[in-house]
C-alpha cells in the first residue's frame, strides 16, 4: 500500500510542477512582450534550470535577439540544442534556421535538413515548408521536386500560406507533378484567401489561360479545399481531381 501511495504523490507532484512551469512561462512571455526583460529573464532562467524545454527555448530567444542580455547567438544555439534534446519542435526549427544561415553555429545544410525534418514530422508547418524549399533548391539534399511537393502539401494542409503559394508555382511549372494551370489557380486562390498578395497576382495570370467555365469550376474546388483546410480535414497527400 505504501508504494502505491508514493507513486500517486509523485504523479501529483509532477502535475503541479508542470502547471506551475506553464504559468511561469506565460508570465515570462508576457513580461518579455511588454519590455520587462529583467523579469522575463528571471522566469526563463528559473524554468531553464528546472529543465523545462519551453523555458529553455524562450531563454534562447532572449540571447538570440539580445533582449535584456548581450546578444549571443552561440549561447542561443547551445540553449536551443538543449531544448531540441528535450524534443521541442520549435527549438528544432529555430536551430535548423541557424545551421542553414550559419548564425551562432557553423553553417551546415545537412544538419539543417535533419532538424527541419524532425520538426516537420511533428507537424510544424514552417518546418514542412522549409523542407519543401530545400528539396526544391537542392540545399543539403538532392533536388527532388516530388518530395518538395509532399512537404508543401503537408504545410498547405496546415494552412501555411507560403506553402499554398509554392504549390501553385509547382503546378504552374509542372515541377514534381503534371503541369496544371487549373491547380495553380486553385492553390493561388487559397493562398489569396489568406492574404497572399503574390498569389493574387499569380491567380490573375492563371485566369488569362482559363475559360470562364473553367474558372467557375476552379473556384468551387478551391472553396471546397479551403473549407476542409479550415476544418482540419484536408488530407495532405491527396491530389485535386
Amino acid at each position: 500500500m505504501w508504494q502505491k501511495k508514493a507513486k500517486v504523490v509523485v504523479f501529483l507532484s509532477a502535475l503541479l510542477c508542470s502547471s506551475f512551469s506553464h504559468a511561469g512561462l506565460e508570465d515570462g512571455i508576457k513580461a518579455a512582450n511588454e519590455g520587462r526583460f529583467e523579469e522575463a529573464l528571471k522566469e526563463f532562467n528559473y524554468l531553464a534550470n528546472m529543465g523545462y524545454a519551453p523555458g529553455i527555448y524562450e531563454l534562447a530567444k532572449m540571447y538570440q535577439g539580445g533582449y535584456g542580455v548581450t546578444k549571443n547567438e552561440r549561447k542561443a544555439a547551445e540553449l536551443l540544442q538543449k531544448a531540441v534534446d528535450l524534443n521541442l519542435p520549435d527549438a528544432m526549427f529555430d536551430l535548423a534556421v541557424m545551421y542553414k544561415e550559419g548564425e551562432g553555429v557553423k553553417k551546415d545544410l545537412q544538419t539543417a535538413v535533419s532538424l527541419f525534418t524532425r520538426a516537420a514530422h511533428k507537424d510544424l508547418p514552417a518546418a514542412q515548408f522549409n523542407l519543401g524549399v530545400m528539396y526544391t533548391n537542392g540545399e543539403g539534399v538532392v533536388k527532388d521536386y516530388a518530395v518538395a511537393m509532399d512537404w508543401y502539401e503537408k504545410a498547405a494542409a496546415n494552412n501555411y500560406t507560403l506553402a499554398q503559394f509554392n504549390l501553385a508555382l509547382m503546378y504552374f511549372q509542372g515541377l514534381g507533378v503534371e503541369e496544371s494551370v487549373e491547380k495553380s489557380y486553385i492553390w493561388n486562390r487559397i493562398a489569396e484567401y489568406n492574404g497572399n498578395e503574390n498569389a493574387r497576382k499569380s491567380r490573375q495570370l492563371d485566369e488569362q489561360k482559363l475559360s470562364p467555365s473553367e474558372i467557375d469550376e476552379a473556384i468551387k474546388k478551391a472553396d471546397a479545399i479551403y473549407e476542409r483546410i479550415q476544418a482540419g480535414t484536408y488530407i495532405a497527400d491527396s491530389r485535386i481531381n
